[in-house]
């Protein structure tokens, strides 16, 4: 077995603030013990109070950004994140045609957890038709998976009907977030077309939620390059999403704080971080 680690390369917009994005990607893929590598598609200026500005790159800066990692060091698993536009949703599209054996974790980022959208609905169309049906995994939220599927999220039958409907869109498989819900713990729910399995965890009562869902794809994609099946995969990334939630810096922010992505770095020697 080789002592490499897995390969992992994040499509996504940069955070300046650090909480969400390519830093979160990239400190998540860090701690757990892959390799991480980026194709930005936006630089926005932000912190945990706020977006004021947003810009993307150049469609063919990304296609070369993602050209270039491909060649050399390569790649195990991708990880999508913030597209922004159908001109870059359409060339990552073109690029991951080119590389069809390699699986791709798809975090939606069309709904923030405020309500506020992400997407224009041209986009959307294109990140329906293009690139849902590549996805190994989806991960939207609630939000998401609302405007997905049309309906309206509010019980276990409704989310059913909601997974049925995206399931038609082509997805193999996907990943509910359920921790903005109004329930008692942060269940997830998967659906593999066939069987409904929830993941459940204690909810965290806390300030620093910024970052959560980029965090989850992230370490579902390190997972999976690292060789976990993909419920082991989710249960991983699931139990270091809770420690990075519970190990958050209340105080470290005005507004909805980051994650504490690094909390397993000061465990004493000899304890493993990345179980």
């Amino acid at each position: 077995m080789s002592d490499l680690p897995a390969r992992i390369l994040t499509i996504a917009g940069s955070d300046s603030c650090g909480g969400a994005g390519i830093q979160a990607d990239l400190k998540t893929i860090t701690v757990l013990g892959g390799y991480g590598m980026s194709a930005i598609t936006a630089i926005t200026a932000q912190n945990t109070l706020g977006v004021t500005g947003v810009h993307a790159i150049p469609v063919d800066m990304v296609r070369k950004q993602i050209e270039a990692v491909l060649e050399d060091p390569g790649v195990d698993v991708i990880k999508t994140g913030m597209l922004l536009n159908r001109e870059i949703i359409t060339v990552v599209a073109e690029m991951l045609a080119t590389v069809p054996h390699i699986p791709l974790v798809l975090d939606p980022v069309m709904v923030a957890t405020s309500g506020a959208r992400l997407i224009d609905e041209n986009a959307q169309s294109t990140l329906v038709e293009q690139l849902l049906p590549r996805a190994t995994l989806l991960t939207p939220n609630f939000s998401e998976a609302e405007v997905l599927s049309g309906v309206t999220i509010t019980d276990t039958d409704s989310l059913r009907k909601a997974g049925d409907r995206i399931q038609a869109l082509g997805v193999s498989a996907m990943l509910v977030k359920g921790g903005h819900a109004t329930t008692d713990d942060a269940t997830d729910w998967l659906f593999d077309g066939k069987t409904w399995t929830p993941f459940r965890a204690p909810r965290i009562e806390t300030t620093c939620g910024h970052g959560t869902g980029c965090t989850l794809a992230s370490a579902i994609a390190t997972k999976l390059g690292q060789g976990k099946n993909l419920h082991d995969a989710i249960a991983a990334a699931k139990n270091y999403l809770t420690d990075a939630l519970k190990h958050a810096w209340p105080d470290l922010a005005k507004g909805s704080g980051p994650l504490n992505h690094g909390w397993a770095l000061g465990r004493e020697p000899g304890t493993d971080p990345h179980q």
